[in-house]
């Protein structure tokens, strides 16, 4: 008899490898939710964009700590370190330490069996290519989850925050999100993703839960309305479930594996993105 597995992983040799799943692409950008975001069990969703952004953020209120999915967040890693340090010492001291950290935990989570949600900057293209690598080896699949918040908004919530990466780290930054962006407006995945949920901060906000269940073998991530209790710290703003305003798409018929309320395939008015949004 194997090794037990942690709650809610699927042993190595039960899951579809990313070959065996379609791509999927949502540009949810401009539009409120609120969202429920489902993916196969044991796999693994990378969380990009720029610093302050608020991916941190996201992984925290979508991914409880107590779900079956393993956070993978630098900003824990960090938070952890800071306390053990004394406070005269700057962080550049001791950056390589928790980056060390960061990327022993995340090397951990891989190996568990577990399905993992990673906090990633965006810059570190060979964080992904790992990724990418590891998925196929393991039989999972890899997903980008993208913030596409403006700069001044990402140095304002740095500012929030008490720290501010350098001007010559931001650019960096600039550069890699923007990339990663562009791709996916025309409808290209990153290297070794079946998926990618393109995300502005009022989109993201929106996403209330991340969910990592059993789905069928084809369907590489499922997109549909949340279905819990009103956020009491929603902004105002928020229009009601079904209200936002979206370009128009046509509706054919729902693809394989999508459930009532879930999402099919129809086009959702950007170039290379499809992905419907229920009604």
């Amino acid at each position: 008899m194997g090794s037990p597995c942690r709650a809610g992983a699927v042993p190595r040799g039960a899951r579809a490898g990313p070959a065996a799943r379609a791509e999927v692409r949502h540009d949810l950008r401009r539009t409120a939710g609120p969202w429920t975001l489902r993916y196969p069990a044991g796999d693994v969703v990378v969380v990009s964009g720029l610093p302050g952004g608020g991916k941190s953020t996201l992984i925290r209120r979508a991914v409880p700590a107590r779900s079956d999915a393993v956070r993978i967040d630098s900003q824990d890693a960090r938070e952890r370190w800071e306390a053990r340090m004394p406070r005269w010492l700057p962080y550049g001291a001791y950056r390589p330490l928790v980056r060390l950290a960061h990327y022993a935990a995340l090397r951990t989570a891989l190996g568990s069996g577990a399905a993992v949600m990673v906090h990633d900057c965006g810059t570190q293209s060979w964080v992904r290519r790992w990724l990418a690598r590891d998925a196929v080896r393991r039989g999972r699949s890899l997903h980008l989850l993208l913030l596409d918040v403006p700069a001044g908004d990402a140095l304002a919530g740095q500012t929030a925050r008490g720290r501010r990466v350098t001007g010559y780290a931001f650019r960096r930054h600039l550069r890699a999100v923007g990339g990663l962006r562009a791709a996916a407006e025309a409808g290209r995945l990153p290297r070794g993703c079946v998926s990618s949920v393109l995300l502005d901060r009022e989109a993201a906000h929106g996403v209330r839960s991340v969910l990592f269940e059993p789905l069928p073998a084809a369907v590489p991530m499922v997109l549909s309305r949340w279905a819990g209790p009103p956020d009491p710290t929603g902004p105002p703003s928020l229009p009601p479930p079904g209200a936002e305003r979206r370009p128009a798409a046509p509706a054919p018929a729902r693809g394989a594996g999508a459930a009532d309320g879930d999402i099919g395939d129809r086009a959702q008015g950007v170039t290379g993105i499809s992905g419907p949004l229920p009604g």
